[in-house]
């Protein structure tokens, strides 16, 4: 195996360990009461939302400027409503297929939820994967000690993003009354597609840079449909007791994410 491909590798299953490890939050969650799981919820609605915008649309832009003629303008706002369309067609498309197996409605809407939910962040992970692929397979071509450390640098900040995404997937499953061993279980599963994706750019790192930006901001657009039209309103539900709770769980989670975003480039 070329070595580049295998750091990539490595690196990209250093970042799903630490999506697992944010999973595994929800260890630590036995039978939270109502209150608590919608501020669970609203972290996870802020943490999608603010990565939707600086692990995604940010580098899109900044990776379709330096890469591409098209103006980063079209190629992200396309990219983005494709995202966005592409969840609400999957969404109709699993509620229909729900619905023909007679499965009750609130039922239904749960499941539905989840699947959207767990298919936006792997979604999300894919271009993740791909950057880090890259970052690393870049290397062949043009190895030098400052470069190795920028694909190194890549890959921690995307480790460390991706462990609060972990506990974004979890959190909201427990709350929907998975047990907390199903609810770790899906949430690392998201990331799986990162060593995968991680192997597939850096083998074919120039055709996969000219597609990256794409795929990131259809990584938003799903994220944010996501967040907007599932989390958002499920976690304002039952709200008359403690009526900034799920508020401060959103506020709190793109602060969050925010924070590591910027903080680490």
């Amino acid at each position: 195996m070329d070595i580049a491909i295998f750091w990539a590798l490595i690196a990209t299953i250093g970042t799903w360990s630490l999506t697992a490890l944010g999973a595994a939050v929800v260890v630590f969650f036995k039978a939270p009461k109502q209150s608590l799981l919608n501020l669970m919820l609203g972290f996870s609605s802020g943490v999608m939302i603010a990565a939707s915008f600086w692990s995604l649309l940010q580098p899109a832009i900044e990776r379709a400027e330096a890469t591409l003629k098209i103006p980063s303008y079209i190629i992200v706002t396309t990219g983005f409503l494709v995202g966005a369309v592409f969840i609400w067609a999957s969404d109709k498309a699993i509620s229909y297929a729900i619905k023909t197996n007679s499965v009750d409605i609130a039922k239904s809407s749960k499941l539905s939820r989840v699947l959207m939910l767990i298919l936006s962040i792997t979604l999300h992970n894919i271009p993740e994967g791909l950057a880090v692929g890259v970052a690393f397979g870049l290397l062949k071509e043009n190895y030098s000690w400052s470069a190795l450390m920028g694909a190194v640098s890549i890959a921690i900040g995307i480790g460390l993003q991706n462990f609060p995404e972990g506990a974004a997937v979890s959190l909201p499953l427990r709350r929907e009354g998975y047990s907390r061993k199903k609810s770790f279980f899906y949430g690392q599963l998201s990331a799986v597609v990162e060593p995968i994706a991680g192997v597939v750019g850096a083998l074919l790192v120039s055709t996969v840079e000219t597609i990256l930006p794409f795929a990131l901001s259809f990584a938003a657009g799903a994220m944010i449909i996501v967040a907007v039209h599932e989390l958002i309103p499920e976690c304002q539900q039952n709200k008359s007791e403690q009526p900034y709770m799920a508020t401060m769980g959103i506020i709190s989670g793109f602060a969050v994410m925010m924070l590591l975003d910027v903080m680490l480039g």
